[in-house]
Parts: structure tokens; C-alpha cells; sequence
């Protein structure tokens, strides 16, 4: 025996006795020539609003965690190290309306055209995520509540101490510079 379990987010209780009842004439295969949802959006009934769990899965398989630590730049007069924390998607030029739809599920970040200069490869789109207050108020917490499943989870933990660092100006101390490199070092190995 087959047991379904379905979100009440994108299905109504009318289509889940339909559901059943179909499952119950063919077994385990639906007759395909029988439609179980009457929009043509994949089986969802919110085509335009993704799931939190997509967005876990797609930043599992396309998303990153990086710090960028810049060196004072004399040119400008910089005495502090520049420590840049950013949340990424990176997809192909063709994926941009997803990512669009990643920018509206977040309710911030931004969009950004990526030329690709590889031979046998495509142009990309970058949503980014990068300012402080809405990495620690928005995108922290939702990826505490509903964690990362593969390995990128270890370089979501140190981001969340570099950031921590970053957000308190540790890196305007040479101590705090010193340990913001060290976790550094620990990502994307």
C-alpha cells in the first residue's frame, strides 16, 4: 500500500479524493490521460510561489555561502580590512524567470547578469543576497529553521561566525581579522 502525504498549501481537499480515488483504480500508476490538476504547472497550485524546501534544495545544489576579506586599500585611505558576507544562487541565463521567483520568495536581494568566458559554457545570472541587516534578519534565521542538507551546511555554520564577526567590526581589530581569515580558511573545502 501506497501512502500519499501532500502539503495543504497546494492542495485543496477536492483534488486529494480525486487523488485517491484515481490511485485506487490503477494501483500505483495514475493514468496519465486522466488529469489530476487542471493547470499545466507541474501538479503545484502555486506556480508563482516557491516552497521552502525548494529553496533549500536549490541552494544545496546551486547556491553559496562566501566571504570576500578585501586588505585596506591605501588609494582610498582604508585603515580596516573589508569583510563582504553574500548569500548566492548562480544559474544558467535560461533559469533567470526562477530566479526571479527566488528574489520574490526572499522579498529582497538582487539580480545580476554573469558573462561566462569558458568555451562551452553559458552566461549566468547571480541572485545575491549581501547586506548585513537582511542576511542576519531574513536569511540566517530561515536557514536555522529549515537546514541544509548537504555539505554546503558546514560553510552555511561558518558564515553565520564570520558574519557575526563582521556585524560586531571585529574585523577592525587584528585579532578579529586574524580569526575571521581562519574560518575562512575552513570554507568550500
Amino acid at each position: 500500500m501506497v501512502e500519499v502525504v501532500l502539503s495543504e498549501r497546494y492542495v485543496n481537499s477536492d483534488i486529494l479524493k480525486r487523488y485517491m480515488a484515481q490511485l485506487s483504480k490503477t494501483g500505483s500508476q495514475l493514468n496519465r490521460s486522466t488529469p489530476l490538476f487542471r493547470k499545466n504547472n507541474g501538479g503545484r497550485m502555486k506556480p508563482n510561489v516557491l516552497s521552502a524546501d525548494y529553496i533549500v534544495g536549490l541552494t544545496d545544489g546551486e547556491g553559496s555561502f562566501t566571504v570576500y576579506l578585501e586588505p585596506p586599500n591605501p588609494k582610498y585611505h582604508s585603515v580596516n580590512y573589508r569583510v563582504q558576507c553574500r548569500y548566492y544562487i548562480k544559474m544558467r541565463e535560461d533559469e533567470l524567470p526562477l530566479l526571479e521567483k527566488v528574489r520574490n520568495f526572499w522579498g529582497c536581494g538582487k539580480i545580476y547578469f554573469q558573462r561566462e568566458y569558458r568555451k562551452n559554457q553559458r552566461d549566468n545570472y547571480r541572485f545575491e543576497i549581501f547586506n548585513y541587516d537582511l542576511l542576519n534578519r531574513i536569511v540566517v534565521p530561515f536557514f536555522k529553521a529549515y537546514p541544509l542538507q548537504s555539505k554546503r551546511i558546514k560553510d552555511f555554520e561558518l558564515f553565520c561566525q564570520i558574519l557575526d564577526l563582521a556585524t560586531k567590526k571585529a574585523h577592525h581589530t587584528v585579532k578579529g581579522v586574524q580569526k575571521i581569515k581562519k574560518l575562512k580558511e575552513q570554507m568550500h573545502a
